[in-house]
């Protein structure tokens, strides 16, 4: 089923939505009569102010493997960044920012989310002595789009001139879904600049995609929080519809790299598998280990599409394994 078709279901099975605190779809795709831009930031005035406590009850062992609590406050909130801008690229406006010094690591979002689902990944990175870039991808977040369709080799460009703007020579990425994709399009197209990549739960062509034949509660609360989180930060609040379509379109038509292609990727690689991923064939992620040179293959245990968010230490213990065995961190870094 598609992204659309999702959006569609919901929008007629509105008591799918069983908690009053998650807006739904439908509510996201229809026009907000009389909505205003202050009312728009007073909603996330507060939801920020929540955020902030609940980030504090996060503990060793915390886990929301039903996504319950993302869907009625999101991930936990970010710290506030050294710096933040716009990239002006290729017909739109590329959110950024950075957190803490250090060997840097980009951190990518996957698809119809924000860089704000990273809200637990940041304070291990910073702990840990890295820096912590963050991207929100053409028409996701803060980020604006054009009238062209989705593409990940458009999205992959708008990392570059995010690089490009950051003076970031050489920085690792971490990657969760569209965003595991796109970071591998940059490590094949600049491999020079790219230290590794930590490719979490995606495909590299689409014979990677598992069918979904119905929403589950944990989809139908991801989606929510999506359309929500939209409506709050995107310049066009009203149109997560026609969004969700547009991304629709372009998971069902790409990526289509070859073998060939993956075997020329020449930077250190971990393909990392939820075990209960609701999108991605588990079989696809062992070909992808298999073909990449040299590429590790970790399989996250009890996790979802959706493991940085339900057990984020599992995620974290991986994804800095990774980077600590992979990377050199240089004195000089960028």
């Amino acid at each position: 089923m598609a992204l659309s078709d999702w959006c569609q279901e919901l929008c007629f099975i509105r008591d799918l939505i069983r908690t009053t605190a998650v807006i739904t779809i439908a509510d996201a795709c229809r026009p907000l009569a009389g909505a205003v831009s202050s009312g728009r930031d007073q909603e996330r005035n507060s939801r920020g102010a929540a955020k902030a406590s609940q980030s504090m009850e996060v503990t060793a062992d915390f886990q929301d493997d039903d996504l319950s609590r993302f869907a009625a406050d999101g991930a936990a909130a970010l710290p506030t960044a050294e710096k933040e801008g716009y990239v002006e690229h290729e017909g739109a406006r590329i959110w950024y920012a950075w957190y803490g010094a250090g060997f840097p690591v980009i951190l990518l979002h996957g698809g119809l989310g924000h860089s704000g689902n990273w809200g637990y990944q940041i304070p291990a990175l910073l702990s840990n002595g890295y820096r912590a870039i963050l991207i929100d991808s053409r028409g996701h977040g803060r980020s604006t789009r054009d009238s062209r369709p989705c593409d990940y080799e458009l999205m992959a460009s708008d990392v570059l001139a995010v690089m490009d703007e950051l003076h970031l020579e050489m920085p690792a990425f971490v990657g969760w879904s569209d965003g595991a994709t796109i970071a591998l399009i940059v490590a094949m197209k600049a491999p020079k600049r790219v230290a590794g990549v930590f490719f979490f739960a995606c495909k590299m062509d689409t014979s990677g995609d598992k069918e979904i034949i119905e929403l589950t509660p944990i989809l139908e609360r991801c989606l929510s929080r999506h359309a929500k989180d939209y409506s709050q930060l995107s310049a066009t609040p009203n149109e997560f519809k026609a969004f969700a379509e547009a991304v629709s379109l372009k998971m069902k038509t790409q990526p289509n790299y070859s073998a060939q292609d993956l075997a020329k990727i020449s930077v250190p690689v971990a393909i990392v598998q939820g075990e209960h991923d609701e999108f991605i064939r588990h079989e696809h992620a062992e070909y992808l280990a298999r073909t990449i040179p040299n590429a590790e293959f970790v399989d996250l245990k009890e996790v979802s599409h959706f493991a940085p968010l339900q057990r984020p230490n599992q995620f974290n213990t991986a994804m800095l394994a990774f980077l600590g065995s992979h990377l050199k961190i240089q004195e000089n870094a960028s």
